[in-house]
């Protein structure tokens, strides 16, 4: 077993990834430290939402390592991935449509450990995100864009994730409902949740982060403190100028 720094809760090292022949990922190498916030940025196609599914379960490393503090867990399949105490929040903010958003909200709470504390977790989403305790009995499907999004998240959290990925979090929302989102997300890590971000809005993901990670083609060309990148190097490693 190895042993990774104890203030890095996640670390993945060297990753490969492939669609049949064609390689997304290409020596992808990253750490998260514990309770704090990092980003993964990158244009569309740049291999950032297939570096989360490998991370996930949701697809194989070619080649690669991923560890979850003491735990090699390349490889292991989704459900043991959020047992352990990894969540993601999907891109797009997908929800079951037809099923009532307290419904939605317990699915994310499908694990063993998790169910124990059911009750108390949805409490916690309602206060976190009101709208959705009055929403309740609501179908999800009929939700707005920035609501659907917070059943997402309010998902997502039921498995009391030690770490949460955002996956495009942002991608069609409007700028206040986004903004919305983000301060409930420094909530969460004020909180102790250690966030992963995944997106291409450059500004607001760097305003947000402690440390960043800029991909292109399937690499991770810039990384360092968000404070400490400037904006002509973040463009260029950005667009590969």
């Amino acid at each position: 077993m190895k042993k990774i720094s104890s203030d890095v809760i996640l670390r993945v090292e060297n990753i490969d990834a492939f669609y049949g022949d064609f390689q997304a990922v290409q020596q992808a190498s990253f750490e998260v430290p514990d309770k704090k916030i990092v980003s993964i940025i990158g244009t569309n196609g740049a291999g950032k939402s297939t570096l989360l599914k490998v991370i996930g379960g949701m697809l194989p490393a070619r080649a690669g390592k991923v560890f979850f503090e003491d735990n090699d867990i390349t490889g292991w399949p989704p459900h043991k991935i959020v047992d352990l105490g990894i969540s993601t929040v999907p891109e797009g903010g997908r929800v079951f449509g037809r099923m009532s958003v307290k419904d939605n909200l317990i699915m994310g709470s499908y694990t063993k450990k998790a169910r124990k504390d059911a009750s108390a977790s949805l409490e916690r989403i309602y206060e976190l995100f009101p709208i959705l305790k009055e929403k309740a009995e609501q179908a999800s499907g009929s939700l707005s864009g920035g609501q659907r999004q917070m059943v997402a998240i309010g998902r997502a959290l039921m498995s009391n994730p030690r770490l949460v990925f955002f996956d495009e979090i942002s991608l069609g929302l409007a700028p206040t409902v986004i903004k919305d989102i983000y301060s409930r997300i420094k909530q969460l890590n004020s909180e102790g949740i250690t966030i992963v971000l995944i997106e291409q809005d450059t500004k607001r993901s760097l305003k947000t982060c402690e440390t960043a990670y800029i991909m292109l083609k399937g690499k991770v060309v810039l990384s360092g403190r968000s404070s400490e990148l400037g904006e002509e190097e973040v463009s260029k490693a950005y667009f590969g100028l």
